[in-house]
């Protein structure tokens, strides 16, 4: 193959279109693609690094089998016929031994299509233990946004709007095409509002900045709504026609008045209502949220209040503000029922998954990772024997990860995918390669936008496989091959009959772009029980969930915790550095190069009092354990808070240690204990005391 092939990375969640140049077979060079409606053109540090990724020298490139003990680094390397062979007849004999519910399927980073494969295999299979991080990652938002207003948002970018409120979410570092868009509806006179307890790149650029406290949004955003509607700058029109529960909202917001809101957030009474004001004032308006506010135990109540922002200010629907948009191809969204095969999980059998006792908003379908390590650690309500992880490092990405490390280690039998060795993998007992987005074909349907695009295999690496093939054929050794497609065209063929092409035409045709739908509730009302928003939900409570959203002080705070806050006197957030994603790519020299050590990120007058200076190796300590990590000293961030990078390990260092695994992983602080948020299970893995001393 010679020429440039139009693609789209899959590196991470955004589907930024690419070109990829390719001379006899061997991939030279992949740029951005400028006319991509993604991205523009442009491309971060992980997409400009896709050649390290596809060409790096660790690469798993064969299956292998363990010879000897877990973690010694002891493989042999076997056929795909004998590696698929095992996974099965360990799969069906923990299920002859135990039932189906005794095997648990993992799946990791969000990629798309491959995502529904894994849990498509685990109904097929016949287990309701099926597990991804969506708990505290996308679902929390996505779920509440469903409940109230119908649809999840989609800022729109085109009208442009006139004020964006950027919450939670450092998009230089994780979302280059939205923050390309927000930097250029800047320069056309947009307003900006930041909401991060750290002066991220943008909060610079912003006309306001709202230094909150770490877990503290929830009650922010009431402080907000609070002000809206006392000081009747909602929109009055909207609110009459199209929400439900208003009367309810308002006296429930009462008890958040800003001055109370002040003592919790740390943010003035004045910033807030000089915030609130300003957003209602500045239409159109829309929100770009983030990661952030999946994090902690009133994740989904706080994504439930930032859309009754949107829907109170009147921004939902209209030209500038928060979109409802339609998907180019239905089933390239979310995951329909026939994807996943979901009528083979009845009822009866979805209630024999572990954690089943605690009762989530019912359209979240995932088991929580917290539930598993206990089913398998202390065999409550049951064990499990078996587990097939794909894309997935629960050592680095689990909370309490020491726990999850007595879990793997537990198992009768472990099976992981993935692109490099890891310190999951090195527990494995058979561990297959994975192929980059270079190796194979797929249709990409970003989250954040209403687009497919095509992605094409351009060259192969050793023997590695997709994940749609791994998942195939381990399905066809299980004897399921009737629920899977022959190959992967005929899979996307299927996918894209709904719109009359074939794989091979859309190949050419590359990208599809869905229909914004402007004020669409006027026509056929929104998605929810009444047809409108609800403030106040009626679904929630009939679920036995609070109806409104209630702020809940996280565990382990100068609040809900003085006298833990004497020995740990400093509040720990954190976030995803901007050449990583999740714990990827530490083995990527350019990535790795630009960012070499974990940081934790100090306010320099706290760090003068604990006798700190820049460049110093420190100890961050919760009441479960400790890690190291580099100091670097800024102003923005409160003394009373340290931020820490999120999910590090060290290829470098090998498998003897697991790769240095607890050295400076922040799970290695975390708790999977209760409280959970109450709809999503959602862990707190953010605002929490600690305590920070020099190495």
């Amino acid at each position: 193959m010679n020429g440039v092939v139009k693609s789209t990375c899959g590196l991470c969640q955004n589907g930024c279109g690419v070109l990829v140049h390719v001379t006899n077979g061997r991939v030279t060079k992949v740029d951005g693609d400028p006319d991509s409606p993604v991205n523009r053109g442009k491309l971060c540090a992980k997409g400009l690094a896709s050649l390290e990724y596809l060409y790096h020298p660790d690469r798993l490139k064969y299956p292998l089998k363990r010879m000897g003990e877990r973690g010694k680094d002891r493989w042999q390397q076997i056929s795909w016929d004998e590696a698929l062979g095992i996974v099965s007849d360990e799969l069906i004999k923990a299920k002859d031994n135990f039932g189906p519910e005794s095997v648990a399927f993992i799946q990791g980073a969000e990629k798309g299509f491959p995502d529904r494969f894994g849990e498509r295999l685990a109904n097929a299979f016949g287990t309701p233990n099926f597990s991804t991080t969506g708990h505290v990652c996308f679902l929390p938002r996505l779920l509440a946004s469903q409940v109230t207003c119908g649809f999840y948002p989609i800022p729109d970018y085109d009208y442009p709007p006139a004020c964006i409120m950027v919450w939670g979410s450092n998009m230089a570092a994780t979302r280059i095409g939205e923050y390309e868009k927000t930097i250029q509806a800047l320069g056309k006179g947009t307003k900006l509002i930041v909401i991060d307890p750290r002066r991220i790149d943008i909060a610079t650029k912003a006309h306001i900045w709202l230094q909150l406290r770490p877990g503290s949004d929830l009650v922010l955003a009431l402080g907000m709504i609070n002000v809206i509607i006392n000081e009747k700058l909602f929109d009055r029109a909207f609110v009459d026609n199209w929400v439900t529960g208003f009367d309810e909202l308002k006296n429930h917001v009462q008890k958040y008045a800003p001055k109370k809101v002040e003592e919790i957030t740390w943010v003035p009474a004045e910033s807030i209502r000089e915030t609130a004001r300003f957003y209602s004032i500045n239409k159109p308006a829309c929100i770009q949220w983030g990661n952030a506010i999946d994090h902690g135990i009133n994740s989904f109540q706080t994504a439930r209040a930032i859309s009754i922002l949107r829907a109170i200010t009147g921004n939902c629907g209209i030209p500038g503000g928060d979109l409802q948009c339609s998907s180019p191809i239905g089933a390239t969204k979310q995951a329909p029922s026939e994807l996943v095969l979901r009528d083979k999980m009845p009822v009866e059998k979805w209630e024999k998954r572990v954690g089943a006792d605690y009762r989530l908003v019912p359209p979240f379908r995932r088991v929580l990772p917290q539930s598993l390590i206990k089913a398998i650690v202390k065999g409550v309500p049951y064990p499990i024997h078996a587990m097939f992880v794909q894309a997935s490092n629960p050592m680095i990405t689990y909370s309490n990860a020491q726990e999850a490390y007595k879990a793997l280690n537990k198992l009768d039998f472990l099976a992981a995918a993935d692109l490099f060795m890891t310190p999951t993998a090195a527990l494995a007992d058979i561990v297959l390669p994975a192929a980059t987005y270079l190796e194979f074909d797929n249709i990409v349907s970003p989250p954040y936008y209403p687009i497919a695009q095509v992605q094409q295999k351009v060259t192969e690496i050793g023997d590695c496989r997709s994940d749609f093939e791994i998942i195939a054929g381990l399905a066809k050794k299980l004897g399921l091959q009737d629920d899977f497609w022959g190959t992967t065209e005929e899979f996307l063929d299927a996918v894209l009959k709904p719109v009359g092409l074939s794989f091979s035409e859309f190949r050419n045709v590359g990208v599809i772009v869905g229909k914004k739908q402007y004020r669409c509730y006027e026509v056929d009302g929104l998605d929810t029980p009444s047809g409108k928003v609800e403030l106040y939900s009626s679904q929630l409570k009939d679920w036995g969930l609070d109806p409104l959203p209630i702020y809940h002080e996280p565990p382990e705070t100068p609040y809900s915790d003085p006298e833990l806050s004497r020995e740990y006197p400093l509040i720990y957030t954190s976030w995803k550095s901007e050449p990583y994603r999740h714990s990827e790519g530490r083995q990527i020299a350019p990535l790795r190069n630009s960012h070499p050590d974990p940081t934790l990120v100090v306010h320099p007058e706290t760090a003068d009092r604990l006798g700190i200076q820049e460049g110093d190796w420190v100890y961050i300590e919760t009441k479960r354990g400790r890690i190291k990590q580099k100091a670097t000293l800024i102003e923005g961030i409160d003394p009373r808070v340290v931020g820490i990078d999120y999910a590090w390990w060290f290829p470098e260092k090998g498998v003897s240690g697991l790769y240095g695994w607890t050295e400076s992983n922040t799970n290695i602080l975390t708790d999977d204990k209760p409280p959970f948020n109450r709809e999503t299970g959602s862990a707190n893995l953010r605002a929490i005391l600690c305590k920070v001393y020099k190495a």
